[in-house]
């Protein structure tokens, strides 16, 4: 492993991941391929502009030739993939670009690494793949899918064709399913980069429904860390649960947001539910934990990092909130906020 192509890598997890590795692995090159749809920014990657060992390729990854060409041209012998559309609320909006992307896009990527035989292929999911979970079961690896989303529903189909090609092809590849990440360069679309700069601006925060459904919150520094764990001691074939373990419901987090940032709770509304909303997610990552991995950053202190980092970057998020992103907030939250108990 030395030449990585990151695809998806100027998104909010990719991008994170990108610079971690140069940090940690001052001899691998990483390129980054991404398509830079709304949430891919190359704003993003600016840490990593001037670092001889980061480039630059845009193209879609539903785009074989180009894959390829770009494969080639770096002599990529690793492609982990981090190229979705990861937004619940849009894939019910419009689920068309979401199949496109996560399914047919990630079949796109697996016939590259076994045409090209890569030596490594590793998949970036999620831990919505499982649906809701019951207290107090945590989802284990191996456990049925039950998504209930058109985004966690692609997702899990992408995690179906990559396992089907490690038998069938011989693939060398492994999966990872994340908790809710959270963290710099996030798209204020999800939900704390969302509460902390409307809190910040003083607007209402929109919680679904009655706020007590449960996540399990981790930094994504720690979610870096994970996956860096498993493409050096995880077992081909096998996936891993990436996450701290700890739920915490999401009108907690949001109090937590505004005890941080100083505002009242009465910036809290409670808005009508989304469709098909998991109350609850929780894993169990033992099996990462016993490849000497431990989540670094308790629920409290990823937070406060992460409205830390909103609050000192606006120049970043700013620019994404006075754009297409307001048309999209009125779609989704306008008639919701007007209902807001």
């Amino acid at each position: 492993m030395k030449n990585i192509l990151v695809t998806g890598g100027a998104g909010f997890i990719g991008s994170n991941f990108v610079h971690y590795m140069l940090e940690t692995h001052p001899d691998y090159r990483i390129v980054v391929y991404d398509k830079l749809t709304y949430a891919g920014r190359l704003e993003n990657l600016k840490p990593a502009e001037n670092d001889p060992r980061f480039a630059f390729v845009r193209g879609d990854i539903c785009d074989r030739a180009a894959v390829e060409a770009a494969v080639q041209q770096h002599a990529i012998d690793t492609l982990i993939n981090f190229a979705a559309e990861t937004h619940v609320d849009r894939s019910i909006l419009a689920a068309e670009e979401v199949v496109r992307t996560n399914v047919n896009g990630t079949q796109t990527l697996l016939e590259v690494a076994r045409a090209l035989k890569l030596e490594r292929y590793h998949q970036v999911s999620t831990d919505e793949v499982y649906g809701a979970v019951p207290a107090p079961q945590r989802s284990r690896e191996g456990d049925p899918f039950e998504p209930r989303s058109p985004y966690s529903a692609s997702k899990a189909g992408a995690d179906h064709l990559v396992y089907a090609y490690f038998i069938t092809y011989g693939l060398p590849a492994t999966l990872t399913h994340g908790s809710n990440n959270i963290g710099p360069y996030q798209f204020p679309e999800k939900a704390v980069p969302l509460f902390t700069t409307n809190a910040i601006d003083h607007q209402p925060l929109p919680v679904y429904g009655d706020g007590m459904q449960m996540r399990d919150y981790q930094y994504v520094r720690d979610h870096c860390e994970g996956i860096d764990v498993v493409l050096h001691r995880g077992q081909l074939g096998q996936a891993y649960n990436v996450g701290t373990g700890v739920e915490t419901h999401n009108l907690d987090m949001a109090k937590q947001v505004l005890d941080l940032l100083g505002r009242p709770h009465s910036l809290i509304k409670l808005v009508p539910d989304r469709a098909g909303h998991d109350r609850r997610y929780a894993l169990d990552v033992s099996k990462l934990q016993a490849l000497g991995w431990q989540s670094r950053h308790a629920f409290d202190q990823a937070v406060e990092q992460t409205v830390r980092w909103y609050v000192d970057n606006e120049w970043w998020w700013r620019p994404i909130k006075s754009g297409e992103f307001k048309t999209y907030y009125q779609k989704q939250y306008g008639q919701r906020l007007a209902a807001a108990q």
